[in-house]
């Protein structure tokens, strides 16, 4: 067996050597500092003595190292690498690989496949027989890893026993077919098994930090996924059977109607997870096999909302924050769907002092709650639009306004005037840069005077990957790289901190996401080159000559914190800039 080309060490010994492994397990310890010489010495004199325990378990059982010192160091020792399980999600459908009685017995979990190669966390990943055991059981390539014990027996408690109950509630509902599985006076879908089917799914989408959950059916079978980090991933396979029941009961949760299948429809709810109310916004489409639904899933507080948390380099922070605290004007936000406008937006309120101002947000739909600030939702069923909504709030006495979106002419223009009369407000509007901003509003249908007398700043952003911490390493650049570097920053970039794939990443090395931005301060000069008939291209270079930080220059200034990939920014930025 082998791994990144070298054979994988295989030794039941403490302190032999083996091809391909480091220090002995004990010179580890002593230059980890983790024990003495002394302590060393007295393991070594109680195996001599004929003492049958392993090195490690003697020292634990003295309480002089700790299971996870442990694991760490026999993962130096043996040159592979170790996982925290306690800090990571496992993809639920890989349980179905090994059996749980396998899994226990031999106390390892698979995490991740990754070119053919099945990645298990074990225990003990010297035990050759049991390596060849699972291989021959998957039919795979096993690369193993080192784990905490503890933390493999918890993880194979949650992730089986989901994946175990889940399908066993599917089974108690499942019908052999869409319409018998179906029962319209709704009470097949406030049965246990389907409410605890749902329960778990959305349970497990939020342990593995998704931000979206996909229900589709297909020809077969229904397939749940989860959007992490921006890609979705596999999570369960169901049977065909158990769509209808599943989407119904989801609707329920939502408030939806249950009979209408083939009309898209909106809806949101909250549920308890982990001890915390965490908000779930739904939408339902027709497809070929069947309805769909996504969900999205919403941050639980609002303290999580912070200007600080979401990768604005400092000058850029500190301008924004000076510009939302003026009296009167509009500030927007910019980008494509998905982009974190919404969040930036709540960030800018946060910021806001609620004791002095009268805030008032007019939202599609409220996603998050907010102590001291009057949230309002729009509802077209009792004609309450942006446009409409804003109106009324003009007459509640505002100081600030927050619009969720600037999607038609009428919600422009109340946008502007309500800025023009002595309120600040905030809203997204969908643009590709902060400088296409202008024109976006133009084809609106807003004049450029009037855009010229309210609009402040505009901040346009996109959410790139950041590279993972685990298993990121120092690479070469590219020369084709390293000249758009170059050009952006003045500089070469001789290297940069690139992930190379772990079970934290599920191998993509990425994890987590960090936004881009940047922010035009609309000046006098860049007013009169809008009056004048600039381009976009023309507004932005001046702006970036005033001293505005791109999209691409933020993202590349990550790429130097070690934050993230150029490819990733390129692919995020580059086809903007």
């Amino acid at each position: 067996m082998t791994q990144s080309g070298k054979e994988i060490p295989i030794n039941t010994q403490d302190n032999q050597t083996f091809p391909g492994a480091g220090p002995s397990l004990g010179q580890v310890l002593l230059d980890s500092k983790l024990i003495t010489r002394k302590q060393l010495d007295h393991v070594l004199e109680l195996q001599q003595a004929g003492d049958s325990r392993r090195m490690g378990t003697i020292l634990i059982d003295q309480g002089w190292i700790t299971a996870e010192s442990l694991a760490l160091a026999l993962s130096i020792h043996l040159n592979l690498p170790f996982a925290d399980l306690s800090q990571q999600a496992i993809n639920p459908e890989l349980t179905r690989i090994i059996p749980e009685n396998v899994a226990r017995k031999y106390q390892l979990i698979p995490v991740e496949i990754s070119n053919g190669a099945l990645l298990v966390v074990m225990e003990d990943p010297t035990d050759i027989a049991v390596l060849e055991e699972i291989s021959a059981l998957t039919g795979m390539n096993i690369t193993p890893s080192v784990g905490v014990g503890m933390d493999i027996q918890s993880a194979i408690d949650l992730y089986y026993k989901a994946n175990r109950e889940i399908e066993k509630e599917v089974a108690e509902f499942t019908g052999p077919g869409e319409d018998e599985g179906l029962d319209f006076d709704g009470s097949a879908i406030l049965e246990d098994p389907v409410v605890r089917a749902v329960d778990m799914i959305l349970q497990q989408a939020v342990r593995d930090r998704a931000s979206d959950i996909h229900i589709v059916p297909d020809h077969d079978s229904v397939r749940v996924r989860y959007r992490v980090d921006g890609l979705l991933n596999e999570a369960l396979t169901l049977p065909a059977g158990s769509h209808y029941q599943i989407l119904s009961r989801i609707k329920v949760l939502a408030g939806m109607n249950i009979a209408e299948r083939r009309r898209p429809q909106d809806g949101q709810f909250s549920d308890e997870i982990s001890g915390e109310e965490t908000f779930f916004r739904v939408a339902t489409s027709d497809t070929t096999w069947g309805e769909m639904a996504t969900i999205r899933i919403l941050g639980r507080t609002e303290s999580i909302i912070n200007l600080n948390r979401l990768g604005m380099q400092p000058e850029v922070m500190d301008r924004f924050q000076k510009v939302i605290q003026y009296p009167f004007g509009m500030v927007l936000v910019a980008g494509p769907t998905g982009s974190g406008k919404t969040t930036t937006l709540y960030a800018a309120l946060n910021q806001l002092d609620r004791k002095t101002f009268n805030i008032m947000t007019i939202e599609d739909p409220v996603e998050y709650n907010f102590s001291g600030i009057n949230q309002i939702q729009v509802n077209r069923a009792a004609e309450i639009t942006f446009a409409s909504g804003l109106r009324g709030v003009m007459r509640l006495d505002p100081d600030k306004i927050m619009v969720g979106e600037i999607r038609d002419r009428e919600t422009a223009s109340s946008a502007v005037q309500a800025s023009l009369t002595g309120h600040l407000v905030l809203s997204s509007i969908h643009a590709n840069d902060a400088a296409g901003t202008f024109f976006r509003l133009v084809h609106l249908g807003i004049d450029k005077y009037l855009i010229n007398s309210s609009v402040l700043a505009m901040i346009s952003q996109r959410l790139i990957r950041l590279s993972c911490p685990h298993c990121s390493k120092p690479v070469q650049v590219t020369k084709e790289i390293n000249g758009i570097y170059e050009a952006e920053m003045g500089e070469p970039l001789a290297s940069y901190n690139k992930g190379q794939g772990c079970s934290y990443c599920h191998q993509s090395g990425y994890l987590g996401r960090i936004g881009v931005f940047e922010l035009l301060l609309v000046s006098n000069k860049i007013r009169q080159m809008f009056s004048a008939g600039a381009s976009s291209t023309e507004i932005k270079a001046a702006a970036v000559e005033d001293g505005m930080i791109s999209m691409l220059k933020d993202g590349l200034m990550k790429v130097k914190q070690g934050l993230t990939t150029p490819e990733e920014v390129l692919r995020t930025v580059y086809s903007v800039e």
